[in-house]
């Protein structure tokens, strides 16, 4: 039986409601981490710092998908919540059919730019005509990439997590299986890598779509909508924080590139990306519960539920700081296999890694805080203060940290700006909790 919007959420109910999600969010990261396992022992190392370099401008364009369905959900479960389905549906299917518009735009852009981003990030020609190959091979996919992004959030709101799950699931073995065949089996190569990727997207927006077309028993159709800017504004308020969290990361990994660079050469990009794959995984819990909780919120803030909305807040709250303390012993603990995935053929590079990653790894004490506090906010429609939140703790602080420790650590304070970076936005999540308390009375 579906648990639905409007009941109310106990521990057990929280966490079977939000699991799918987290376990969506996991295995999605996990698929990615196959990617960089299949050109890194596959393909090459040279292969592996091209899609590392490269991926951050990817995943800018990207941005779209997670602006829009963190923000859309946000808007459409709450007006849900304030009992207006049909509203809500033309909402919903404005949005879907603003992605593929903005997305195909995106993508022709995309293709023409690639180059000279690439050169504008640092590619030498050893690794450029990867970049390239990568880079618009992807960018061909952009509006499935983007598609499949935002349905995550609003299959959600539809209250089929499960079903969300169960597209990434097949999705990722999907991308897994033509890893092997492309890149493996018929030499591919880098080619081989992003057009596994593409047809994986491919495939995770199709399966939505069908089902949201036709008629189903969520809260949810693809209907006929007229443009409504207003209702575009919102959506676009609301998800940028998101929006703010993707871009800003996808600069702060380029500066990070450009620091390694300075400070470690070629392998410090490549123990760097090896960072973020890994980080993905831990961060995904974050991400999928944050994603799974907001459409409760906006129902229940929609609906004037503010006890329930205390609720959800303080068990939140709870849930993340166990979960922080485990997943940062697990990474401590297997950071040396962690690593040993990806560059077991090179010893120093085996060592400088394994330890990146348990400093690197602090920072998942703290980071579940601040993900569902910015999260929390755009469920309240609060898009100011949640872009503010991630605004700062990924665009502010982390740059300030890249420039900053390795003054005073050299390389370990590169591995390290993350976590100062996490420890001064906790600061600020909990000035603006304390701040609009009365304003949302969720305490």
């Amino acid at each position: 039986m579906n648990i639905q919007l409007s009941e109310h959420f106990t521990y057990k109910k929280l966490i079977k409601f939000t699991i799918p999600t987290i376990i969506m969010m996991i295995f999605t990261s996990i698929y990615g981490v196959v990617d960089g396992i299949f050109v890194s022992n596959f393909v090459g190392s040279s292969s592996f710092a091209a899609v590392n370099l490269i991926m951050p401008a990817l995943m800018i364009l990207g941005t779209i998908g997670f602006m829009i369905g963190t923000g859309g959900s946000a808007l459409v479960s709450k007006t849900i919540g304030e009992g207006d389905k049909k509203k809500a549906n033309e909402y919903f299917s404005m949005l879907i059919y603003l992605i593929v518009i903005v997305g195909a735009i995106l993508s022709i852009i995309g293709v023409v730019l690639v180059e000279p981003m690439a050169k504008l990030l640092g590619a030498d020609e050893t690794i450029l005509a990867d970049c390239i190959v990568y880079g618009r091979t992807l960018i061909i996919f952009l509006v499935p990439f983007a598609l499949q992004n935002c349905f995550q959030s609003f299959l959600i709101v539809a209250e089929k997590p499960t079903f969300g799950l169960i597209i990434s699931v097949i999705a990722g073995v999907c991308n897994m299986t033509l890893d092997f065949l492309l890149m493996y089996v018929f030499k591919m190569g880098i080619f081989g890598a992003a057009l596994a990727t593409g047809i994986s997207q491919t495939l995770g927006c199709i399966v939505p779509i069908v089902y949201f077309i036709c008629k189903n028993n969520s809260p949810l159709r693809l209907t006929k909508a007229k443009f409504d800017g207003k209702a575009i504004l919102q959506t676009c308020a609301n998800g940028s924080s998101e929006m703010l969290t993707n871009v800003s990361m996808s600069l702060v990994n380029m500066l990070f590139n450009m620091q390694l660079m300075k400070y470690a050469g070629a392998d410090g990009v490549v123990a760097y990306g090896i960072i973020m794959y890994v980080g993905f995984i831990f961060i995904g819990t974050y991400l999928g519960y944050s994603i799974g909780t907001a459409p409760i919120i906006g129902y229940h803030y929609g609906a004037k539920n503010y006890d329930e909305l205390k609720g959800l807040l303080k068990k939140s709250f709870k849930l993340i700081g166990v979960t922080s303390a485990v997943m940062t012993v697990l990474a401590q603990i297997l950071s040396g296999v962690l690593a040993s995935i990806f560059v077991s053929y090179d010893a120093a590079l085996l060592e400088m890694t394994t330890n990146a990653i348990r400093l690197f790894a602090l920072s998942y004490l703290i980071s579940g805080f601040n993900i569902f506090s910015s999260s929390f906010f755009t469920a309240l429609n609060n898009g100011a203060v949640s872009a503010a939140i991630s605004f700062l703790r990924t665009m502010v602080f982390q740059v300030a940290m890249i420039f900053i420790l390795p003054l005073i650590w050299g390389l370990n304070g590169i591995w390290l700006a993350v976590v100062f970076a996490e420890v001064l936005s906790l600061m600020v999540s909990i000035i603006f909790l304390i701040k609009n308390r009365k304003k949302y009375q969720y305490a």
